[in-house]
């Protein structure tokens, strides 16, 4: 018992002496220091996932229902044609961000500190690059694979390429998004790559010039390059982002600074950190730099990024539903003819799922040429009291839907939907009942409607439905559809009238009044063909 009580007494002086060292190498480990690092230990976070929260930097993931809408297609309708417009999969940084990488990378290793709590890995944090020769830029692993995964969910949400059947994509013609587009094809077209005769291979990825040059025009995927007007406006963007990163990361500098001693971390270097957590996840499933900051803190960050693209990009440049609606114009005529059909005088039949893959600011001006996202007013006569997006401060708001993770995150997605339906038929539950009747021989069956009690004769009409990173998404006044889905014929007008009221003449708000668009045959005011 005596040794025991010795030894118990022991240890108590042992870290009675252990406390008193750490106090002298710890000059500051206060009542708040210690709140601090209780709180980060104690998952700060509450399930909320910043790299859903990180603008463009973001992997992709499917965005939260707009409107209460079902992601489902609407019963009774089948989708007989569908337009997408991707951005590249996760790619390695580009320079200049790498170059602040390893920048943030030399502070923290040429320097003697002590980093606790939520910081204590930076001194054996490594840039997640080992070949930067062969990997800036160009798309990393996660990239291929989501890109390959959104083939085979679009070849099973859609069921349109049979077997045997040959497949074509586009795509602007830098590296990345080629690669993205290839990846995509060999999902969706579930075949094997033939070696030795080539001409077996189904799927062809088209390359559209993406140059700072006026060749393209509005024949492009990237029709901004052509277009100096736009350029000017776009810079708000970054010069609106970056005043509003003042409110907050300052502040957050601050708080990180309570887990260092020996090093001091400013506004820039949380700018980095927070850019690392989407970027060291995609590239190596690191988690750290995401764990390190709150959750209202990756508000403010997302909050930036949507400046920067509503203002760079989208209805804050005032020039930007010129650059989206050679796009627009061209599905919507298609739409209007039909699949497996093309315009008057035109030279090309689109495969009913017409894919195209592109860049992220290329995305957002489409956005700005259908007129959503842009407003909150429901009722004519409304003050607006959301849009534009105020600068130094954050919209609390849940009625703002401009939200950039929700459309330009890596393989970030819209698409416009053809679908038809049947209006007036019987239900699903109504099918059970009656039962469906087969005839020997013959694919499909036939209900007995009398017994519904529907007498309505049922009859096909057609819908569009837009859907931004999955998630449907209502047009402006149009919802009169199955689903909130606009029917086709308002969807049409609505495009040729307002919103081309609104993009105006491309080749007049995009140069200098000297006719270089290139004409495509088809129609009077766009592009017939899908580039």
């Amino acid at each position: 018992m005596a040794v025991r009580f010795s030894l118990m007494c022991a240890t108590l002086v042992m870290l009675y002496l252990g406390v008193l060292a750490l106090a002298q190498f710890v000059p500051h480990f206060d009542s708040q220091l210690e709140l601090a690092m209780r709180n980060s230990l104690l998952e700060p976070l509450g399930g909320f996932n910043p790299t859903e929260h990180s603008g463009g930097s973001s992997p992709f993931y499917t965005a939260p229902s707009q409107a209460g809408i079902p992601y489902e297609t609407p019963e009774g309708c089948t989708v007989d044609q569908a337009a997408y417009v991707v951005r590249h999969g996760d790619r390695y940084p580009e320079p200049g961000s790498l170059a602040t990488w390893q920048q943030l990378f030399a502070k923290f290793q040429n320097s003697s500190y002590l980093a606790r709590g939520p910081l204590a890995f930076i001194p054996s944090w490594v840039i997640p690059m080992d070949d930067v020769p062969h990997q800036t830029l160009f798309m990393d692993s996660t990239g291929a694979g989501d890109a390959f995964a959104l083939g085979v969910r679009l070849r099973k949400r859609y069921k349109m390429t049979p077997g045997g059947a040959n497949f074509t994509v586009w795509a602007s013609n830098q590296q990345r998004v080629v690669d993205t587009a290839t990846y995509f094809t060999r999902g969706y077209m579930s075949q094997g790559n033939y070696l030795n005769d080539t001409n077996l291979n189904r799927a062809t990825v088209i390359t559209i010039v993406d140059a700072s040059s006026d060749a393209p025009w509005a024949d492009s995927l990237t029709p901004s390059n052509s277009c100096p007007a736009y350029q000017e406006p776009m810079t708000a963007g970054g010069n609106n982002s970056n005043i509003f990163r003042t409110t907050f990361q300052n502040t957050t500098a601050n708080r990180l600074n309570f887990f260092l001693d020996g090093l001091t971390l400013n506004a820039t270097d949380v700018g980095v950190m927070m850019d690392l957590c989407a970027w060291s996840w995609e590239i190596d499933g690191d988690l750290d730099f995401c764990r390190a900051f709150e959750a209202d803190e990756w508000r403010d960050y997302e909050y930036a990024a949507d400046l920067s693209y509503y203002y760079g990009n989208g209805a804050g440049n005032p020039v930007a539903a010129s650059m989206g609606w050679p796009w627009v114009k061209a599905i919507t005529d298609l739409f209007q003819v039909g699949p497996g059909k093309t315009v008057a005088n035109g030279t090309l039949t689109p495969p009913p799922l017409i894919m195209t893959f592109t860049h992220d600011t290329n995305i957002i001006p489409i956005i700005a040429a259908l007129g959503v996202w842009n407003s909150s007013v429901t009722l004519p006569g409304q003050p607006e009291t959301i849009y534009p997006l105020p600068i130094k401060h954050r919209v609390e708001d849940p009625a703002r839907q401009f939200h950039s993770s929700y459309v330009v995150t890596f393989l970030g997605n819209l698409a416009l939907e053809r679908m038809t339906c049947v209006v007036n038929g019987p239900t699903l539950q109504e099918q059970k009942l009656v039962g469906n009747f087969h005839q020997a021989n013959v694919v499909g069956g036939k209900f007995n409607l009398t017994l519904t009690g529907n007498m309505s004769q049922p009859m096909n009409q057609t819908f569009v439905r837009l859907r931004m990173n999955d998630a449907p998404v209502p047009m402006p006044n149009c919802t009169s559809g199955p689903g909130q889905t606009c029917p086709l014929d308002q969807f049409v007008q609505f495009i040729n009238g307002p919103r081309q009221a609104v993009a105006g003449n491309f080749q007049e708000r995009s140069g200098d009044g000297v006719p270089m668009m290139i004409p495509v045959a088809g129609t009077p005011q766009g592009p017939a063909e899908v580039p």
